[in-house]
């Protein structure tokens, strides 16, 4: 007899580490050049950011790297198909599509989240570089702007177009940041209370810990004892990741020939 696919339990908001925290714990590694002049900690306790599948986050709404027909793919574009059920692919055929750097949003059916975002990230052309840029920046402001819109509190993105469409994490990494940053410092950004960063293959991992550091700084202040253990305990109840880059069954392979195209 076949076994039911075994899923793991959903992660709430309250188990995923902020910058806050990892600052607190010394698990964030100052970046080597110093933080930019911009860098702030005003924010840390609104960014989050975990190893691990982006369909178990039991948030307000995780974001979809979707293609422009928003019928599902291959890497994360399946896996939340997958995991939302036929329902998702469903309301999708109703939205006749995405443009590349906007966003749209569903219901999420069978997933932890209330809503998913599908965002629509560009194919990386290095001759069309700022265009490249500038839809991708597209992509995280349309989708942080639809979530206020909804009244939603709490926000997961998934590494936009640095799959197959070819975008290098790095880059990709420091747009993400810097426009998360740049809406939380906005008229709009007292309406989010999580911003969350959900990265899976190494190549993002090693990039987000890099671009992090650059981009914001620690806590202003020598955390009080109390507060470190606090910040410990906590520590010990969240979820582990994966420690290894997956394998060719795992949700977030790119496998997926290019089926858009700019």
């Amino acid at each position: 007899m076949l076994r039911a696919a075994t899923r793991m339990a959903p992660i709430t908001v309250d188990e995923i580490p902020t910058l806050s925290l990892l600052y607190k714990l010394n698990k964030i590694d100052p970046s080597p050049l110093g933080p930019l002049n911009n860098a702030t900690a005003a924010h840390n306790g609104q960014i989050g950011i975990i190893r691990g599948d982006i369909t178990t986050l039991a948030v307000d709404a995780i974001v979809n790297a979707a293609n422009k027909s928003l019928l599902g793919g291959g890497g994360v574009d399946g896996a939340i198909h997958r995991a939302a059920g036929p329902g998702l692919v469903a309301e999708c055929r109703t939205l006749d599509g995405c443009d590349t750097g906007s966003s749209k949003i569903t219901n999420a059916y069978k997933l932890p989240a209330k809503k998913v975002i599908h965002t629509v990230g560009p194919i990386y052309n290095s001759l069309y570089q700022q265009r490249c840029e500038a839809a991708l920046r597209g992509c995280y402001q349309s989708a942080l702007q639809l979530a206020v819109q909804n009244e939603l509190k709490t926000i997961a993105f998934s590494a936009i177009s640095t799959g197959i469409y070819g975008y290098p994490s790095p880059a990709a990494a420091r747009i993400a940041c810097s426009t998360a940053k740049d809406f939380l410092n906005g008229e709009d950004g007292d309406k989010l209370d999580r911003i969350i960063f959900v990265t899976f293959e190494e190549k993002d991992v090693n990039a987000y810990n890099r671009i992090l550091p650059s981009d914001t700084s620690s806590e202003p202040e020598d955390p009080t004892e109390e507060q470190l253990l606090e910040a410990e305990a906590t520590a010990n109840q969240l979820p582990s990741v994966p420690e290894n880059d997956p394998s060719d069954s795992e949700h977030y392979q790119k496998k997926q020939k290019q089926e858009d195209t700019d």
